[in-house]
């Protein structure tokens, strides 16, 4: 089955910046696409950035242009997500996933707190 496992979350300064990862392990097929959700608590989880594997095509949330980077590196299996700016609504656990053949997986969640 795969496995998603987020790092690099932790308590950041407002203007600051922090970058978090996530390594893909445990399937056989073609990753499809990669990318970053998050949620507050008591909120909806939201689209935050994804990726074409394949390609390295890129979108991103409205909220995330100018100040987030979706990146992948293929040999690791890993996608990162690079925060500047950061704001105090961007706190919020953020998920990783991953569409593998014709299934959805996410990782458990790493939890980024913008605050002085």
């Amino acid at each position: 089955q795969v496995q998603l496992v987020e790092s690099g979350g932790g308590l950041v300064q407002p203007g600051g910046s922090l970058r978090v990862s996530c390594a893909a392990s445990g399937y056989s097929s073609s990753i499809y696409t990669m990318g970053w959700y998050r949620q507050a608590p008591g909120l909806e989880r939201t689209f935050v950035a994804s990726l074409y594997w394949s390609t390295g095509n890129t979108n991103y949330a409205d909220s995330a242009k100018g100040r987030f980077t979706i990146s992948r590196d293929n040999a690791k299996q890993t996608v990162y997500l690079q925060m500047n700016n950061l704001k105090p609504e961007d706190t919020a656990l953020y998920y990783c996933k991953a569409i593998v053949g014709m299934k959805a997986y996410w990782g458990q969640g790493t939890q980024v707190t913008v605050s002085s």
